[in-house]
């Protein structure tokens, strides 16, 4: 087991934050899930409330159609504007409304809900969703942001509170747009996109499928099953050997084999993952978790993503075989290779995004 130590640091809380506040982990090698703490939530919740409304810099990744569409990123997006980039304010989102789900009192004074009040109001939800409308940017984010709209609509509709209930119905909108989106692209796309990145199908289909599945959503779920069975279930020998690339945050073989676990029978995914993933049965299967030498290339940085991903992977692996006990085990190796370096004093290429991903992961595990 471990602790993270960290004091909650943030404009909105007005509360003081030691520069050495960092996670902690002892060197326990057991299978147990490692759970998320309130020192943890606290710690982690810093990071978003840092950088959600923090507007530069910021990488837009938009189409221009005109001289007209050069504006700033706060009134592109007036939600997500801050963390960098549109996707990492999504998830930072996602991660703020997770912990005070799960954790409330980390709001007593409600600053925290004053601040998600201001930003996500109907009129910006509007502007959003227009963006999205300009053909110009039909495929902005797909699918890595469509996805972590649709986590972060799915906590709010899962969360009994009034507050949750009136932002999921501002947001109701964009969701059906991309909830259509998603639907009209996927029987388009021919083969699945396998990469380490943002664009990787089977990521974007496993977070969508949760969001189906957590909301009720049973003619998106039936898409979602129907088009990764159609993408993945004729794979065989997936060369994880030759990962990771220098800067990937996803593994493709493993978020394949966690995307595959969702829709196949467990008699069905025992007989598919013994093809695609055949070493994972070995119970001294290993994997070294990646290793990032410079923590402000926001490239290089990735390779902590990646571990944090990994985790949640074989974590959920595990889940469905039972057989597969012994993933938990590598899973643990890599959130405690990777959690002592969320500090305080990350350079802001790590810490707008990497929270949410070992948030991610020890909600999996």
């Amino acid at each position: 087991m471990k602790r993270i130590i960290g004091l909650i640091c943030s404009s909105v809380l007005a509360i003081s934050c030691h520069n050495n506040a960092e996670i902690k982990v002892n060197n326990s090698t057991n299978n147990a899930p490692i759970q998320l703490d309130s020192a943890q939530a606290k710690h982690l919740l810093t990071l978003p409330l840092h950088c959600i409304e923090i507007e530069y810099p910021n990488k837009l990744g938009q189409v221009l159609g005109s001289d007209q569409d050069l504006k700033g990123p706060r009134t592109l997006h007036p939600i997500f504007y801050g963390c960098f980039d549109w996707h990492s304010s999504v998830h930072g989102y996602w991660s703020i409304v997770r912990i005070l789900k799960q954790f409330p009192d980390l709001d007593k004074s409600g600053v925290i809900r004053k601040q998600l009040d201001r930003n996500i109001t109907a009129e910006n939800a509007a502007t959003e969703l227009a963006f999205f409308q300009d053909k110009n940017n039909k495929n902005f984010e797909r699918t890595y942001g469509w996805a972590w709209l649709l986590q972060l609509q799915k906590e709010l509709l899962t969360w009994k509170d009034p507050d949750a209930e009136r932002w999921a119905k501002i947001l109701d909108p964009m969701v059906k747009h991309i909830m259509k989106a998603y639907q009209e692209y996927l029987p388009k796309l021919v083969y699945p996109i396998r990469t380490g990145y943002h664009d990787n199908s089977a990521f974007g289909l496993s977070l969508a499928l949760d969001f189906a599945r957590g909301t009720n959503q049973v003619a998106f779920e039936k898409s979602l099953m129907t088009n990764a069975v159609r993408l993945y279930s004729h794979d065989k020998n997936c060369n994880i050997s030759f990962e990771p690339s220098g800067s990937d945050f996803l593994s493709p073989c493993l978020e394949e084999a966690l995307c595959m676990s969702a829709v196949l029978r467990q008699d069905e995914y025992r007989k598919w993952l013994k093809d695609f993933l055949p070493d994972l049965f070995n119970p001294d299967f290993n994997l070294e978790p990646g290793i990032v030498k410079d923590r402000t290339d926001g490239h290089l940085v990735h390779l902590d993503g990646l571990n944090f991903s990994r985790a949640t992977c074989l974590n959920g692996i595990a889940k469905a075989l039972p057989e597969l006990n012994h993933l938990h085990g590598l899973a643990n190796k890599h959130l405690k290779y990777s959690l002592p370096n969320i500090t305080s004093k990350d350079d802001y290429m790590g810490s707008h995004w990497l929270g949410t991903f070992a948030l991610y992961a020890l909600s999996k595990n």
